[in-house]
């Protein structure tokens, strides 16, 4: 087959023409770079013109390409933090472990610490103290209340010497052996202590129910001097038990007898302390009557 009269093997007129647009646009920037290097030098007024207006106009094209590059970042990152959440979760809930388990390592040193200063103070500041010893066990189901304290007769500790914690009154040694010995507590139906209000001082006896609770009376007949969260403290009266120990709290009045719950629960006690039987002061022997002389 014969070959066209106009055309050229191997070169196309699109070739051509790009070629040629090619050529045009190099010249004209050549030509807009020297205009561009002529007005800086001659008219530099112009060209800071010339390069706001430049600066203008790319400013939206530099916001826009700069938002696309922070929004292409930010997928990135959501990406990674997404595939590395499982071990982030991990790794938190180990530390959240750990930290719980410093705090209640904590918390159980400062209780004991507050408990070993409550101890302290207790046998500085109680007078005739025979020993400090563990609670062992206490009843709480049986008729019958009463707590087994560490500490007997080679201790020094007697039947019907007073047994008190921080908190307040436990009770009175009523067996001993020699190394552990029985504490009758204030709940027990056959313990009475003396007792005072200290609000109002008034006098009463708190006798045990045999079932957790105190009963206090007044010894006063028809009065009413109960009120509800009353402290009862020990009187000292007729000896035994010293003055001023915390004995039990009125939770229910019912006319001149109360319902009150023990300050110092044996069910959370650890230690104790024994406490010499207190004797009152006896007042001297009033002077003998002079004889009048004869």
């Amino acid at each position: 087959m014969a070959t066209p009269p106009h055309r050229r093997p191997g070169f196309s007129r699109r070739a051509q023409y790009g070629l040629f647009a090619g050529y045009v646009v190099a010249v004209l920037g050549l030509l807009g770079g020297l205009g561009l290097i002529l007005s800086a030098r001659l008219d530099p007024a112009g060209f800071a013109l010339l390069r706001g207006a430049a600066i203008d106009a790319t400013a939206p094209l530099s916001a826009a390409g700069r938002a696309v590059v922070m929004t292409l970042s930010s997928a990135g990152d959501g990406v990674a933090a997404y595939f590395d959440a499982a071990s982030q979760n991990r790794a938190l809930r180990t530390e959240l472990d750990a930290a719980r388990g410093r705090l209640v390592e904590a918390r159980a040193l400062d209780f004991e610490n507050r408990r070993l200063k409550r101890l302290l103070r207790l046998t500085q500041d109680a007078p005739g103290t025979i020993a400090v010893a563990r609670i062992v066990s206490s009843t709480a189901t049986s008729p019958r209340r009463l707590a087994v304290l560490h500490a007997g007769a080679g201790d020094g500790v007697r039947s019907g010497q007073p047994v008190r914690s921080p908190e307040g009154l436990v009770g009175t040694v009523v067996a001993t052996g020699r190394i552990a010995s029985h504490v009758l507590l204030l709940t027990d139906s056959g313990s009475t202590v003396p007792v005072r209000l200290a609000r109002s001082g008034v006098a009463a006896l708190a006798t045990g129910k045999g079932d957790g609770r105190i009963e206090l009376r007044a010894l006063i007949a028809g009065a009413t001097p109960f009120r509800r969260g009353d402290i009862a403290l020990s009187s000292g009266t007729g000896g035994v038990f010293p003055p001023d120990i915390p004995v039990a709290v009125v939770t229910a009045v019912n006319g001149d007898v109360a319902t009150a719950w023990p300050l110092a629960d044996p069910a959370r006690l650890d230690y104790a302390t024994v406490l010499g039987v207190f004797q009152p002061d006896v007042p001297p022997p009033p002077p003998p009557a002079k004889t009048p002389a004869k």
